[in-house]
């Protein structure tokens, strides 16, 4: 979503303002417009009185003329709410505000007195937070600026939703979006007579539109503490059985790094170390099958003692697998 031309201008000129001189092609990086719309705007900040200096050569670029300074930074309704996205650019983006945020951001930016702007600068420079967890690509989501129009003007919306057992169609009153680990979620409340409340992955909605009805946002709903409450039932409801494992000190190592929160309340109830540093832990993990899989990761590091069912499940596995390769294909 790009600014009209007149936002595109004030922008233009607070990041002149705060950053001091740029190039034609920085400035176009940052607008997200082409170097000749760029050149087309320095003109026109020109013939409107602004005193933009182009200064030539290899480390020339535009600069404002010393002591000039513009005080035109009132943010718009869609700039002030763009804000909680700070520091996120990527979903700020995908929800069509990455030219809103931008620009309320050089607003805030220009109003604050030297000494903080210029302390705002050197956070931007030295601390970047970037969301999506590692080797994972993100999540197609061509409907989440639309849904995210209908979460903000409380729009019911017709929708196609593929689960895993098929598609299905049904009517939503989007109450929040969430992003999870680079994942984004839509919380809504389903128009059925129960009028509960239930999550959708973004990047499963198939087709998305409006009804051009509106709805009423539940009294006292609040999104933070629904998901809160949402995921320690979904964390629940995965993890309903315990592994008995002996762990050697690599082990232990890794275990965190496989099951996270989960393998560190392992280890702080661990067993005193064995002569050789092996411990015993009691780990929360998922069914029979999923958990086989998880703690196969674990290769040599470590031993499942119980239950009886799943440390059959896993010397099965270790078994198929050691035929396999001592098949030398």
């Amino acid at each position: 979503m790009r600014p009209v031309r007149a936002d595109r201008l004030l922008s233009l000129l607070l990041l002149l303002q705060n950053r001091g001189l740029m190039t034609a092609p920085e400035l176009a990086a940052e607008l997200e417009v082409s170097v000749r719309t760029v050149y087309r705007d320095i003109e026109a900040l020109g013939a409107s009185g602004v005193p933009v200096r182009a200064e030539r050569g290899p480390e020339g670029g535009y600069r404002l003329m010393e002591g000039y300074r513009t005080r035109l930074t009132g943010l718009t309704d869609a700039e002030a709410g763009s804000l909680f996205l700070a520091g996120l650019p990527g979903p700020a983006r995908d929800l069509g505000l990455g030219a809103v945020l931008a620009s309320a951001q050089l607003k805030v930016e220009a109003a604050l007195p030297d000494e903080l702007a210029d302390q705002a600068r050197r956070v931007r420079e030295r601390f970047h937070l970037d969301a999506p967890a590692w080797f994972r690509d993100a999540d197609p989501v061509p409907h989440l600026e639309r849904i995210s129009g209908a979460v903000w003007e409380r729009r019911v919306l017709r929708a196609r939703y593929r689960r895993w057992r098929g598609e299905v169609h049904r009517e939503v009153c989007p109450l929040g979006l969430v992003l999870k680990g680079g994942i984004w979620y839509l919380v809504a409340l389903a128009e059925n007579p129960e009028n509960i409340v239930r999550t959708y992955r973004v990047s499963r909605f198939q087709a998305v539109e409006e009804t051009g009805d509106l709805f009423t946002r539940p009294a006292g709903f609040a999104l933070a503490a629904y998901w809160a409450e949402s995921s320690r039932r979904m964390e629940a409801a995965l993890r309903q059985g315990t592994a008995r494992l002996r762990l050697s000190p690599r082990g232990q190592k890794l275990l965190p790094m496989q099951f996270g929160t989960a393998g560190v309340r392992a280890l702080r109830g661990a067993g005193p170390p064995d002569g050789e540093g092996w411990v015993e832990v009691e780990l929360s993990v998922e069914s029979e099958a999923v958990a086989t899989g998880d703690l196969l990761r674990l290769g040599t590091e470590a031993e499942v003692l119980g239950p009886p069912g799943l440390r059959q499940a896993v010397a099965g596995a270790v078994a198929v697998l050691a035929e396999r390769y001592a098949a030398g294909r």
